[in-house]
């Protein structure tokens, strides 16, 4: 009697046995159509097996074991479980998130209606194999007319280059400094080798940009694009040609992660320290780890790269976890863009805007050079209010406000999409002259529209980039010089050269300093960083002014200093006394329901069951409401845990996860664990 355990998509910890006469070892990580409940579902086969602990008379057969692709490879099964295993997620759901959705249902893209040779999988790790007139390996890498390599990025290549087997490295460079060239020749590697490389960016925006870029460098490799916005077809395809062996070079998002790639040799992550890199729904996983974890098991080198690195990459690359590669010069500009906090607090702004931010605009309009005004706030303004009466435009749906979007008439949510029209008058006194509160960037791009007349201003955010085809025409607009003055937010952070920009000005940062979240800071000065290193990027100087209350701060004297190692150490003893990460681990169980009380009873009892079970050296909070408390009309609550030991916490989950699985559930409340959080 054979039969096959399956992995399916339900909110289960657990496999399902079905009967599978024709099965056999070989089967396992194919797909499986199988009867579930009252309809079908497609599985993954995870083992072949003779014995069941559940009664053979109730077993149903599977419906078909669909061999019309290859088979998950073990790598990605294993990586799969481990996922599963480390955030506390059923193994199904996890393998279903990791197929593209067209797999996921049982289907192929229709280019592969036709089987597969089976055995390719087998072959492909030759170098220079050729089939069907496309290349798989051993690509002709260009080797002429590279531009030179300072002796920071060639003592990098150096290292990864030369390195054994399992290494992480964190390549920390400043802004500018040749990131992308030193990945760019250590894929070059790879491929002349025969082997695979996969490289992660954190947004979809920045994808398109670096293929080309890829693409320039080696137009014989098959590049594949994986990411959100990919369509399921070509998702699908993408996936089956890593599965087997065709892409040479993988470039996506964090969902990438999970492509399975046989001759696989190299991983990059740039930007490594965004939390972009951090999914934060249904599977809470973090690429960046992952990708760690990958390497770590197929026994390849790992390079995280970033001007700001994450808070734990640094202090693993200077405890020897990690090992620390660092370009502290730009590759192209001779020097780094010159910081200067403005003191706001002794000067009546106007609109905003300080008179040596004024000044430094005025002389970029009159030389011909480009700027850029960093406002991390998108709308009109944050708030719309009535003076007389204290009515405030608040969500009915969130415990936010609705912000003003003028230019459509329309007051929206940031957080559960809500939309309404601005009222012509109060809705509690009936007052007509509501006033808008604060700034956002089309209130500035007004603003600046009406001090400089003259200038051509263009406001770069979700609402005027919400397609590709429009943040294309935005990109093209810069580079082509169409622009003179860009209001943006993080959107334009990071990966952008724009060689006529050279003054970056930063207002509206300083709420950042004093929020609950003990990352704010960490993130503020990666922002600013990172905005102010698209000054001065080519043979123009570049400028950084950054609007502030608090100019003696810590933060901001780094950034003047552009010194992000001395920031780290502070924020580092910091966390160390307070006993933060990277100094502890930490995981969130996460309730909401209809009502708070509903929510907060159920981690209270989840609370009551941890107590019975935990560690020593595990430490269990009391439930509390979360920060933003509602959203999407559901009342939210958070109970934390946490220790210095990960292995100890680990354990400790597994089984508390057993015991919340069994416990019976308010109707409408939904929970989940998020492990190692970003937002606490």
């Amino acid at each position: 009697m054979k039969l096959v355990r399956v992995a399916l998509d339900v909110p289960l910890p657990r496999l399902f046995d079905y009967l599978a006469p024709d099965a056999n070892p070989c089967d396992i990580g194919l797909r499986t159509s199988v009867p579930f409940g009252s309809g079908n579902k497609v599985g993954i086969v995870l083992n072949v097996t003779e014995s069941t602990d559940q009664p053979v008379a109730k077993l149903k057969e599977v419906h078909a074991l669909l061999r019309d692709m290859p088979a998950l490879p073990s790598s990605f099964l294993a990586m799969c479980e481990f996922c599963a295993k480390y955030y506390q997620a059923p193994i199904g759901e996890v393998m279903a998130f990791a197929l593209p959705p067209m797999l996921r249902r049982g289907k192929l893209p229709k280019a592969r209606k036709t089987t597969p040779d089976l055995t390719r999988q087998n072959v492909v790790a030759t170098p220079a194999k050729v089939d069907g007139g496309r290349k798989t390996s051993g690509q002709s890498v260009p080797t002429v007319g590279l531009p030179p390599l300072l002796v920071a990025q060639a003592a990098a290549v150096d290292a990864i280059l030369n390195s054994r087997g399992f290494c992480a490295f964190l390549l920390h460079g400043v802004t500018g400094s040749g990131k992308t060239e030193v990945y760019l020749r250590a894929i070059a590697s790879v491929l002349e080798r025969g082997g695979q490389a996969l490289m992660l960016v954190p947004e979809i925006a920045l994808t398109p940009q670096l293929q080309a870029r890829v693409a320039a460098r080696f137009p014989y490799a098959h590049i594949v694009s994986a990411h959100s916005g990919v369509p399921d077809a070509a998702r699908a395809r993408g996936f089956l040609d890593g599965l087997e062996g065709y892409a040479d070079i993988v470039l996506g998002t964090r969902l990438s992660i999970f492509m399975p790639l046989p001759r696989l040799q190299l991983i990059v992550v740039d930007e490594e320290h965004d939390a972009s890199f951090k999914q934060q729904e249904g599977l809470r996983y973090s690429a960046r780890d992952l990708a760690i974890w990958r390497a770590h098991q197929l026994d390849i080198p790992v390079v995280l790269g970033s001007a700001t690195p994450a808070l734990e990459s640094f202090f693993h690359a200077h405890s020897g976890r990690y090992n620390l590669l660092e370009l502290p010069q730009r590759a192209v500009a001779e020097h780094l863009p010159q910081v200067r906090t403005v003191d706001t607090r002794r000067e009546k702004l106007q609109d905003g805007l300080s008179q040596a931010l004024i000044d430094a605009l005025t002389l970029r309009l009159e030389r011909g050079e480009q700027s850029l005004i960093f406002l991390n706030r998108r709308g009109y303004a944050p708030v719309l209010s009535c003076p007389p009466c204290g009515w405030v435009s608040r969500c009915h749906r969130c415990a936010a406000n609705l912000v003003v979007h003028l230019a459509d008439k329309r007051l929206r949510c940031h957080h559960c999409g809500f939309e309404a029209m601005i009222p012509r008058n109060c809705p509690s006194c009936g007052n007509v002259d509501l006033q808008p509160f604060g700034r956002g960037t089309q209130r500035l791009e007004n603003i600046l529209a009406e001090r400089f007349p003259k200038a051509r201003i263009s406001r770069i955010d979700r609402d005027s980039a919400s397609t590709p085809k429009k943040w294309q025409a935005l990109l093209d607009a810069i580079h082509a010089g169409d622009v003179d003055i860009l209001v943006g937010t993080q959107m334009l952070a990071k990966g952008h050269d724009f060689p006529k920009l050279t003054l970056v000005g930063a207002i509206g940062a300083d709420a950042a300093l004093f929020a609950a979240d003990f990352r704010a800071p960490e993130r503020l000065f990666a922002q600013l960083m990172q905005v102010g290193g698209r000054s001065g990027r080519a043979d123009l100087p570049g400028q950084v002014l950054i609007q502030t209350d608090y100019p003696d701060h810590a933060l901001y004297q780094a950034l003047e200093d552009g010194d992000y190692g001395r920031f780290a150490r502070v924020l580092l003893a910091e966390r160390q006394i307070a006993g933060f990460p990277p100094y502890s681990f930490q995981a969130l169980l996460r309730a909401e329901a209809r009502t708070v009380e509903d929510s907060l009873a159920f981690l209270a009892i989840a609370r009551k069951a941890a107590l019975t079970i935990a560690d020593p050296r595990v430490t269990i909070y009391d439930p509390v409401p979360m920060k933003m408390q509602r959203l999407m009309t559901l009342e939210r609550a958070q109970l934390l845990v946490e220790s210095t030991n990960r292995p100890a916490l680990q354990a400790f989950l597994s089984k508390w996860m057993e015991t919340i699985y069994s416990q019976r559930k308010v109707g409408g409340l939904r929970w989940h664990l998020d492990v190692d959080p970003l937002e606490i």
